[in-house]
């Protein structure tokens, strides 16, 4: 059985797709390449073919309809026969020499019986067009270097949230808890990261910078232009997720904090957005979420309404407005726009 299964999802990715390929390919036969071809126009389909004839025993090409994002994840975790679950967007890579030591790792869990069943690793914002890259590390949040549980988190930082780019899922609790992402819908990374983590006892984190995200192409969903002009689908995901688990009900303290805290990151990113639109639309689409949210749970509600930034959300005025701007930066650091 294969160590890792890595699904990349492709969309007409023919122009940057082979250096994912290749930075995995690294990973030898540890490692299964799920190449999804979401309906391409372009040489996606080829390139892909041509991977899985040259590297049979480590890469797979499936070719399936436009879904999106989400359905091409769901498709890769369809497929996925390795132990443990990765996902790597089409223009973004790992590092090598990370890489190794993660399988390295997870390899060494496996031969001592070690139950595990989220592995996590540092994510870098890569950003060629000013020459800039960010590490962004969880050494303030997770405890390094051994298996831990929740009611080990040390603090998260404001702008500190785990993502699917540092995301190592156990494939078996991935399938069993019953994830599926939405269809032809952005941001659905964040239903990938926030919906098992419920089921997830046991976490591993090292402190090696093993993805690298690429930031700076136009049609990103991560671009702050998008991000405004897609915000009914941010929207739509946040709903998602506020129905998807009632997290007042958690009982492990640790965790049920870790989860409101997130969707409360949710809640501001797509005020932020709403407020910075500023049309009488907007606003009202904004009043529009709060709603859904006390609608749908109450408790919840207050929670998120009482933190600073759910406060900070929904202060009238030009003083609230400017106030917005912390939530603002914040977004910024998450989502890696500048």
């Amino acid at each position: 059985m294969k160590l890792l299964s890595v699904a990349i999802p492709c969309y007409n990715s023919a122009a940057y797709m082979k250096h994912a390929i290749q930075t995995l390919l690294t990973g030898g036969n540890d490692i299964e390449i799920i190449i999804v071809d979401d309906g391409s126009v372009d040489d996606t389909a080829k390139i892909a073919d041509e991977y899985a004839a040259r590297y049979p025993e480590i890469i797979r090409a499936i070719h399936q309809e436009n879904g999106g994002h989400g359905e091409a994840v769901n498709t890769g975790l369809l497929h996925a026969k390795g132990l443990y679950f990765k996902v790597v967007d089409s223009d973004d890579w790992v590092n090598e020499t990370a890489l190794r030591k993660v399988l390295d790792k997870l390899r060494e869990l496996v031969e001592d019986g070690q139950s595990l069943d989220l592995m996590l690793a540092n994510y870098v914002y890569e950003k060629p067009s000013i020459n800039k890259h960010k590490v962004m590390d969880y050494k303030t949040a997770l405890p390094q270097d051994r298996i831990f549980s929740w009611n080990d988190i040390i603090f998260f930082k404001q702008s500190q949230h785990i993502i699917m780019h540092a995301a190592i899922y156990r494939t078996k609790l991935l399938k069993d808890c019953g994830l599926k992402l939405p269809k032809h819908t952005f941001y659905v990374d964040n239903i990938f990261v926030y919906h098992p983590l419920p089921y997830v006892k046991t976490m591993y984190y090292m402190d090696v910078n093993l993805y690298r995200y690429f930031i700076g192409r136009d049609d990103q969903s991560v671009n702050e232009k998008n991000m405004i002009k897609r915000i009914d689908q941010q929207i739509y995901i946040t709903k998602i997720m506020i129905d998807d688990t009632d997290v007042i009900l958690i009982k492990n303290k640790k965790l049920r904090n870790y989860m409101i805290k997130y969707l409360c990151m949710m809640m501001t990113v797509s005020s932020v957005f709403l407020i910075k639109e500023n049309t009488e639309e907007s606003l009202a689409k904004k009043q529009e979420l709060w709603d859904y949210l006390e609608k749908a749970n109450k408790k919840l509600y207050v929670k998120i309404h009482n933190r600073f930034l759910g406060r900070s959300m929904n202060l009238p005025g030009k003083a609230g407005r400017k106030i917005v701007e912390v939530g603002y930066k914040i977004s910024r650091k998450i989502y890696g726009f500048s």
